[in-house]
């Protein structure tokens, strides 16, 4: 068999990342902090870039304003793990604690399920160890709220460890897991109806209105938490704003490049001509920056209306993609611009990216939280107790597309026994 030698052409699509845009990818993640120190560093170096005195007459606003106290001694992993010796443990349930506050992020949430946990530790602990130690261990750490799964259980544990009466307690839970989750309205009608008054309503959801949504942040080490956006309520109307107060807005010297660049044809000076480039490039490229933080910001929160408004307990599923498609950039963007991104709330201050669940069904987009309030209806209405697979099933008719094991897992979250236990 002979061996030929031939020349064959192919096209091929690659992405070259020139440093232009390397360097643009490195801006959108920045936090804000990040961001304002990076660019008065640019300002001492470069002689073509000043600060716009008009717009910030006070020289310096940013270092008055800013406290520094929010700066932690530790971070909130090192915090939890130093907490483990006040809990009577053995070596094994030690070890245990520490995969699971390896899964904890830096708002306090536990990001990977029970299963995955399971995985994590090349299953030496099963999911029944795993929730023991999550719900007596984790969840009894400071600061309260650290380990949750999702909002309603942060709300819990924090509810849990405040010092209020056990009725106002015991309204909290009965609001915050009622089956009509998603209308606060007609769960107040309900208590109501059940005797209870409008005072101690009132009083349990602003108890859930105090509760901090990321418990976690105050143990940022050497990040300084500072929020691009505010949202604000203005006659009904949601609006969500870049902050512009103390952050530095900035010029070229025109009169002095115009200098420079008459000089540049006579002698040429690649340094001085890229120091030029650099002033305007970052010009453009920060108000691109905080524009598109803005958009981002805005279609968040107008998915998320009806929990910045009067009700704290309904979140809608959301993700990296469906943000992309809305604002016309690539997901992996938006997932960098959310990185370290904050907004100012009535809430309180919390990351942009908190405000994104995943759905859980792959082709219609649906939360946890929605999925459990559907399988406890169909369970409540039931005749005959129904397996996980006729549940998903009938779910499936509707459009849904979920597993059996799906079912399984949201019902377990939702303490509901099988149907051979019903």
């Amino acid at each position: 068999m002979g061996i030929v030698l031939s020349k064959n052409l192919k096209q091929k699509q690659n992405i070259t990342l020139t440093p232009s845009l390397k360097k643009s990818i490195d801006l959108l993640q920045l936090s804000r902090f990040e961001l304002i120190k990076k660019i008065e560093k640019e300002i001492d170096e470069n002689p073509f870039l000043q600060k716009d005195q008009d717009v910030n007459e006070i020289d310096g606003a940013y270092n008055q304003d800013f406290d520094f106290d929010i700066e932690s001694k530790v971070t909130l992993h090192e915090s939890l793990v130093n907490q483990l010796i006040d809990f009577d443990l053995n070596k094994k349930q030690i070890e245990l604690s520490t995969i699971i506050i390896g899964c904890i992020d830096e708002n306090g949430m536990l990001i990977d399920e029970i299963d995955e946990i399971e995985e994590l530790s090349k299953y030496m602990f099963n999911s029944d160890e795993i929730e023991e130690i999550l719900k007596n261990i984790i969840q009894k750490m400071t600061p309260y709220g650290v380990g949750y799964r999702n909002y309603k259980e942060c709300i819990e544990i924090q509810i849990n460890n405040k010092n209020i009466p056990n009725k106002i307690k015991s309204l909290v839970m009965k609001i915050l897991f009622n089956e009509k989750l998603d209308d606060l309205d007609s769960i107040k009608e309900i208590l109501i109806n059940q005797g209870e008054s409008q005072k101690s309503i009132n009083e349990a959801v602003n108890q859930i209105k105090k509760c901090d949504l990321s418990p976690g942040l105050n143990f940022e080490k050497i990040k300084f938490i500072e929020p691009d956006l505010r949202i604000s309520l203005n006659e009904k109307v949601f609006e969500v704003d870049f902050i512009h107060e103390s952050f530095p807005k900035i010029k070229t010297d025109d009169e002095l490049i115009n200098q420079v660049k008459i000089e540049l044809k006579k002698n040429k000076n690649p340094e001085l001509l890229e120091k030029i480039n650099q002033a305007r490039w970052l010009m453009t490229s920060v108000k691109k920056r905080n524009d598109t933080v803005k958009k981002v910001g805005e279609y968040i929160c107008s998915r998320q209306i009806s929990f910045f408004d009067n009700n704290p307990l309904k979140i809608n599923a959301l993700n990296n993609k469906e943000i992309a498609n809305e604002v016309g950039v690539h997901p992996s963007t938006i997932s960098r611009i959310l990185r370290y991104k904050y907004i100012e709330t009535p809430k309180g201050i919390i990351p942009l990216k908190s405000l994104l669940v995943s759905s859980v069904s792959k082709i219609r987009d649906i939360s946890d939280l929605q999925l459990m309030k559907l399988i406890k209806d169909i369970i409540h209405s039931e005749k005959k107790p129904k397996s996980d697979k006729k549940i998903a099933i009938e779910l499936n008719k509707k459009g849904y597309g979920l597993a059996r094991r799906t079912v399984s897992k949201y019902r377990k979250k939702s303490n509901i026994p099988s149907s051979r236990n019903r």
